[in-house]
């Protein structure tokens, strides 16, 4: 038999995800061809085929199924026997997401050869469809809605239809760039590292069979396989059928009313942004305020601030069940009432799980916790020690930074000297508008943990940066401790509360006190100049101080 080739073809024609099996039907089925994968977001299948396959019969059997294809390029593969055995790689990974990738290019940047294992879509949830795409979506609707709504005599405001094909198609542009720029041509910089694009199952020696029979093994094995949507058992969901946030950013076309069941994170951002583009949003949840995970008051503020927008944010609800017939109606009851709402479609965003079933982890001596996350000690290492884990697949926090550096932490584990995994000092931000950021510990679990806590909440009424801006939705609050004057938390709802968070961050990273926030230099008409009006806030009235006043 000849020696196999790999060929990568880019397709045209695929609209979304459920068009990949299509094309991968259509090129299994041509003689020679060993086995196929595709990738919508990628525009390109790869084939794995004897030597004897000719590029016109792969183009012709794209055009057969409806697809156009051009073959980019061939390029002949080692034998299975060449890549097989203990001892031929420093390290394997499974899961090309972010984490994925920082522990192959932690090991690569020294040296170390790396296997790496990815079935889908290269880059994982934030590139493909998380950070990236939801993101670039907000900002364009926060410049639809600041067109039409400002706070400025004088400035006259715009109107008009939200074009969502061109809105759709830059958004994926973004995407398609960065996946190539960030991930594909990254691989390319590193030819130590070998990409296997397809599934494996996990041994309890740490080897991966991939799915074409080939297994691989290293000094240790990195599981970061992410993680996907979660959906909540109400009755009647699986059968009327549902949105996720990544269906949800492929729509051809806006509806004219959407029902969002969850009020965290991906709820709110995407629910605001679909509302500000032009769609009738209600908001649901079991909740008494939006935002749950976050500082109370900041949970209560924005709830209130959706509903002075227009969203309809319905909370404190009991699913009863869910009914579609043409469009999709949830019943609930609140406060003893039944009641029910009706949209066009139905947006499931109550959170994500980790990818861990169907890869023999539990076989493999992997313990999962009751979310399905793997669990690992401080070291990220599972109950298999020759197996460590980083990134969504081990549960919240699910941040692309965070599994970069587990990643990267889990790759140094592997090779050397066992380093801790400390998120002490872990910033995050809820892309609403206004936004939400918060570092550190919350009043409740500063008190839990035995401090003499300390707070201070400054209204950005008080920020002059936001007087001039005419927005002074929010505020900042501290938390300290009483003894030693050091910051323990930050918890902030502003326009820019993302550009904010560092100060407060370093601040608790490096144990800084109030006194050491006050006698720093701040901008004036700046958002940062809070943080410092806030730490004055702990002994003095910032009303009574003039501009700038130290």
């Amino acid at each position: 038999m000849s020696e196999p080739e790999e060929i990568i073809v880019d397709v045209s024609g695929m609209t979304c995800t459920s068009c990949e099996p299509s094309v991968v039907k259509a090129l299994e089925s041509v003689p020679g061809v060993r086995r196929a994968s595709a990738s919508f977001g990628d525009s390109i299948a790869r084939v794995t085929a004897d030597g004897a396959v000719a590029p016109k019969a792969v183009v012709a059997a794209l055009e057969n199924a409806g697809y156009g294809g051009t073959v980019r390029v061939r390029a002949s593969q080692p034998a299975a026997a060449d890549r097989t055995g203990a001892g031929d790689y420093d390290l394997v990974v499974l899961g090309g997401g972010s984490a994925g990738f920082a522990a192959a290019i932690k090991v690569a940047e020294s040296g170390g050869r790396v296997a790496l294992i990815n079935a889908g879509t290269l880059g994982g949830t934030c590139v493909n469809v998380g950070c990236i795409p939801s993101k670039a979506l907000i900002r364009a609707a926060e410049a639809n809605h600041r067109r039409r709504h400002h706070p400025f005599n004088g400035i006259p405001s715009g109107n008009g239809a939200v074009d969502w094909s061109a809105v759709r198609d830059q958004k994926d542009a973004l995407v398609a760039g960065l996946r190539q720029a960030k991930y594909r041509d990254v691989l390319a910089a590193y030819p130590s590292v070998t990409l296997f694009e397809e599934r494996g199952t996990v041994a309890s020696d740490g080897s991966v069979r991939l799915a074409s029979g080939i297994v691989v093994k290293g000094k240790g094995l990195v599981v970061t396989t992410g993680s996907s949507p979660k959906v909540p058992p109400i009755p009647g969901l699986e059968d009327a059928g549902y949105l996720t946030s990544t269906t949800l950013m492929e729509l051809e076309a806006l509806p004219d009313s959407l029902i969002v069941i969850g009020a965290s994170i991906i709820a709110m951002e995407l629910g605001q942004a679909y509302f500000r583009l032009g769609v009738k949003v209600s908001v649901m949840t079991r909740r008494s305020a939006v935002l749950p995970h976050e500082d109370l008051a900041i949970g209560q503020a924005l709830t209130g601030y959706a509903r002075e927008e227009g969203m309809e944010i319905i909370t404190g609800v009991s699913y009863q069940r869910v009914d579609r017939d043409g469009r999709y109606t949830v019943h609930f009851t609140r406060d003893g009432q039944t009641q029910a709402v009706s949209a066009e479609q139905l947006l499931i965003a109550t959170g994500r799980q980790p990818n861990t079933s169907g890869f023999g982890l539990e076989e493999a001596g992997v313990e999962l916790g009751p979310g399905g996350e793997i669990v690992v000690d401080d070291h990220l290492r599972t109950g298999n020690s020759a197996i460590y884990a980083a990134g969504d697949v081990t549960g919240e926090p699910m941040y692309v930074y965070v599994a970069a550096y587990a990643g990267s932490l889990a790759a140094d584990n592997v090779m050397g000297p066992q380093k801790t995994y400390d998120l002490s000092a872990l910033p995050k931000v809820t892309f609403t508008d206004p936004s939400v950021a918060a570092v550190g510990l919350s009043e409740a679990e500063a008190r839990e943990q035995g401090y003499n806590v300390i707070t201070s909440t400054l209204p950005l009424e008080y920020v002059p940066r936001s007087q001039a801006a005419h927005d002074t939705r929010g505020f900042v609050k501290l938390v300290a401790d009483g003894a030693t004057r050091r910051i323990l938390g930050a918890h902030i709802l502003a326009s820019e509360a993302g550009e904010m968070i560092m100060e407060p961050t370093l601040a608790i990273k490096f144990g800084l006190t109030i006194e050491d926030i006050t006698s720093t230099f701040h901008p004036y008409l700046t958002l940062s100049e809070g943080i410092k009006l806030a730490a004055q806030t702990f002994d003095k009235d910032v009303a009574q101080l003039s501009c700038c006043a130290a």
